[in-house]
């Protein structure tokens, strides 16, 4: 099967300009695209993976991909898929959170000569003369054309600024900008980013008189329609210190039955024959796929170690209740007041509950045992001398730790 095919049939395109030249390009390997990523926090996230995952398909296929750091669309920000405009960020925040990118594709990419690189559009947009641009491609764009745009007709009724308003801008000129610099004739992002894509081609035809193409993917999303990556304690991170290999694992391991072969279709890099094989799995077949889903992308993502660690601590848990392979928290010393600590102090430390209040609405409602023990009081405090022998708390069947004082 062509890559292109291979792409229809993982679910993955959502839209494409002039399909038949784009699948072409593809499966002869003759696309240098791009994706792009603002640095809006120090650490990729779930959302991104997939994007990710594309990348890696398509230079597997001999394609070859361009990075795009948002160091310069960063100071602006996205308003696709808003309902507020973002904060605004310093540029030591902005270069700080592009490193942090950087150092994270390189696990995941294969950079260097004839292979992926990686851009920063802080390095031509930053620069640009504002004149200039607005004579060189201001002609290019109608605003009538611009507000009937998704990512802009949402935001209508609450406010739309000026700032924001010049990011389709700013996100059509990378795409004609790669396109002189470095040959990139295809973008790649989110099905929310179309109406920014389409002018990025259309900018490129106008100039130079050339064709570029673009593509969107779906994005997924899981059974209860909230995007991929999002849980009740806030994203999804691939950054290791802000969701840790098991919580990664077990993010996949309990998706929703409906999503769970949606997903490693779409995600993993199994072969398409084995994942048809599992179209026909149901019942307690399913929680075996959401193993097979949790150990392949966590190992994607934090190596085969990490993955198995996760997953011999997920089993011990679901199976025998054995807590000999729990993910350990270290509890700092100084967060004990007068020998002790509360429960809820540590939920939010363990990541189980987003903060205090959630944790006491969880206790209220008896999903957190201590030591096996149902937790009924909300001021339920855990001594120091527990704590150094380590103590298992659980909320609900599936998210525990083992505290132990550092």
């Amino acid at each position: 099967m062509k890559i292109y095919d291979e792409l229809v049939a993982r679910g993955l395109i959502a839209q494409v300009t002039d399909e038949e030249e784009i699948k072409e390009l593809i499966n002869e390997g003759k696309a240098t695209f791009y994706i792009g990523f603002d640095p809006t926090a120090d650490s990729l996230h779930v959302g991104h993976f997939m994007a990710l995952c594309l990348m890696k398909r398509l230079q597997m296929a001999g394609n070859k991909p361009i990075v795009l750091i948002g160091g310069g669309t960063g100071y602006i920000g996205d308003p696709s898929g808003r309902t507020d405009m973002r904060s605004m960020m310093t540029p030591e925040t902005i270069q700080h959170n592009c490193d942090c990118f950087k150092a994270q594709m390189e696990k995941f990419i294969e950079f260097g000569e004839d292979k992926a690189i990686m851009v920063n559009n802080a390095d031509w947009l930053l620069g640009l003369n504002y004149i200039e641009l607005l004579r060189d491609v201001g002609a290019c764009f109608s605003v009538n054309r611009m507000l009937t745009a998704e990512c802009y007709k949402q935001r209508m009724e609450k406010g739309l600024s000026f700032l924001e308003f010049n990011y389709m801008i700013m996100q059509s000129y990378d795409f004609y900008h790669l396109f002189k610099e470095y040959g990139c004739n295809m973008q790649f992002g989110g099905d929310d980013q179309w109406s920014n894509m389409l002018y990025g081609t259309e900018l490129i035809r106008k100039k130079l008189g050339k064709d570029a193409y673009a593509m969107t993917i779906n994005l997924l999303l899981n059974s209860e329609g909230k995007k991929m990556g999002k849980t009740a304690s806030g994203a999804v991170w691939l950054d290791p210190k802000k969701t840790t290999p098991y919580d990664f694992y077990q993010y996949w391991r309990n998706v929703g039955d409906k999503d769970v072969l949606k997903c490693i279709r779409m995600l993993t890099f199994l072969p398409l024959r084995e994942i048809d094989k599992m179209d026909a799995w149901e019942g307690a077949q399913l929680n075996t796929a959401k193993e097979i889903l949790a150990f392949e992308l966590t190992k994607l993502i934090h190596g085969e170690e990490e993955a198995k660690r996760a997953e011999a601590a997920s089993r011990a848990l679901y199976s025998s209740g054995d807590s000999s392979l729990t993910p350990v928290v270290e509890v700092p010393r100084d967060m004990l007041t007068e020998g002790a600590i509360d429960v809820c102090s540590l939920l939010v430390l363990g990541k189980m509950v987003p903060s205090k209040s959630e944790g006491r609405r969880a206790i209220d409602q008896g999903g957190v045992t201590l030591e096996g023990e149902r937790v009924t009081d909300v001021r339920k405090t855990v001594s120091e001398a527990e704590l150094t022998a380590g103590v298992l708390i659980k909320r609900g069947k599936k998210s525990f730790a083992k505290f132990m004082l550092n």
